[in-house]
């Protein structure tokens, strides 16, 4: 606006309304009033904070179990993971195809080579059978009626050629008594075959009766039981609702560890190399053992070689499929530390120092709790702890010094 139009401006409308009553002030005592439960919300919130250690984040951490350990491993070259595997196991069926009448081993029976484990309906391969040991009966009087056959005629011809010397009878008549010899000879020698062919389809129905009984091929144990009494056994599988095999047998003695080893680690293995054997089942057990073999081949897919570990010493439960883990030691005198006690310890990398201290933090329910440690021997890149600490607990490995106790935390992904 110019100020040739601010002359022109009428200023008497402007007027202080006094009918209005002006607005008492706020109280001097209120402001105070409400500056003190300010203070008292921002002591009692640092408070709940510091108390229950209260994070809008949760620091991302690493754990492992705290596990024993055997000493041993501060001299093993190696260490690798695998399967107890039985080197001797068969799927036993049948070599008969039949219902399955009998059943007679179940899982953890213990059988001797032969031993009985099934059978299958047996009653038609009797029955030819039977009728197999009929023929050799009648094949047996056959042969008795030609050597009665034969005796005759060779008394008929021994007269015959008397009586042809006398001038009785005439030349034909000693050539047909002799015929009759050769024919009742041949008539022999055909029963005596046949005989013989009778009592081979004996035998071939005797191994068909056989064929009925499902034995036990070697000494082992049963593992699984796979048919039932009434199902179809049929020694290819192939039929629909057919059963392939009546049980799965093992022979514990022939137990190893099959474990894989990168090809790049392969150098370090060699034959009769001393081990020690740990079950994921048993970890307190140590097992000794040998490399018995290193498959002369590798698994492209995986860049590995399959070894097999023999058990030197093995007990009853070592059972097949189990997990297991293979210590390959430096050389024979590290077999003496199987004769230690395994030992409590965690990585390296889990115990921190803190005041003078060497403390660890156990994770329980996404916390965790400050523990104060007593460190022991060094076993190969794991600390031995002698208290503080229990086997199974949740570690944290690689704990910031920003970590305290009662904070939460959560797995790293």
């Amino acid at each position: 606006m110019s100020s040739v139009d601010n002359q022109h401006v009428d200023l008497s409308a402007l007027r202080i309304n006094r009918s209005t009553p002006p607005q008492p002030a706020s109280s001097g005592k209120g402001k105070y009033i409400v500056l003190i439960i300010g203070i008292l919300a921002l002591v009692g919130g640092y408070y709940y904070v510091s108390t229950s250690n209260f994070s809008f984040t949760s620091e991302e951490v690493e754990v492992v179990s705290a596990s024993m350990t055997s000493p041993s491993q501060a001299n093993a070259v190696l260490t690798a993971s695998g399967y107890v595997v039985a080197q001797r196991k068969a799927s036993v069926s049948s070599k008969a195809t039949g219902r399955l009448e009998s059943l007679y081993a179940i899982e953890g029976d213990q059988l001797k080579k032969g031993a009985v484990i099934g059978r299958i309906e047996s009653s038609d391969v009797e029955a030819t059978l039977s009728q197999a040991n009929a023929s050799v009966e009648v094949a047996k009087a056959n042969l008795q009626n030609s050597v009665v056959e034969l005796d005759d005629a060779k008394l008929n011809a021994d007269r015959q050629k008397s009586m042809n010397a006398q001038g009785a009878t005439s030349t034909l008549d000693l050539t047909n008594a002799q015929a009759r010899v050769r024919r009742a000879q041949a008539a022999v020698l055909s029963s005596e075959a046949s005989i013989k062919v009778a009592e081979a389809n004996v035998r071939s129905a005797q191994v068909q009766v056989e064929n009925t009984y499902i034995r036990a091929p070697f000494d082992g144990t049963v593992l699984n039981k796979n048919a039932n009494v009434g199902e179809v056994i049929t020694s290819l599988g192939a039929a629909a609702g057919s059963r392939g095999a009546v049980v799965t047998l093992a022979d514990m003695s022939s137990l190893e560890v099959e474990a894989d080893v990168s090809e790049s680690n392969i150098e370090r293995l060699q034959q009769d190399q001393q081990c020690e054997i740990t079950l994921d089942a048993f970890p307190e057990k140590r097992y000794r053992g040998f490399l018995s073999k290193i498959i002369p081949t590798a698994d492209r897919a995986k860049a590995t070689v399959l070894t097999k570990i023999r058990f030197t010493e093995r007990d009853e439960r070592v059972l097949p499929e189990m997990s297991a883990k293979v210590l390959f030691l430096k050389d024979n005198s590290s077999v003496e530390s199987n004769n230690l006690p395994p030992k409590l310890t965690v990585p390296a990398s889990a115990i921190l120092s803190r005041k003078g201290k060497k403390v660890v933090f156990i994770m329980k329910n996404d916390k965790v709790t400050e523990s104060t440690v007593e460190i022991g021997d060094d076993l190969g890149g794991l600390l031995e702890i002698k208290s503080g600490l229990s086997a199974g607990d949740k570690v944290v490995i690689n704990p910031s010094e920003k970590l305290t106790n009662g904070a939460s935390v959560k797995l790293k992904k």
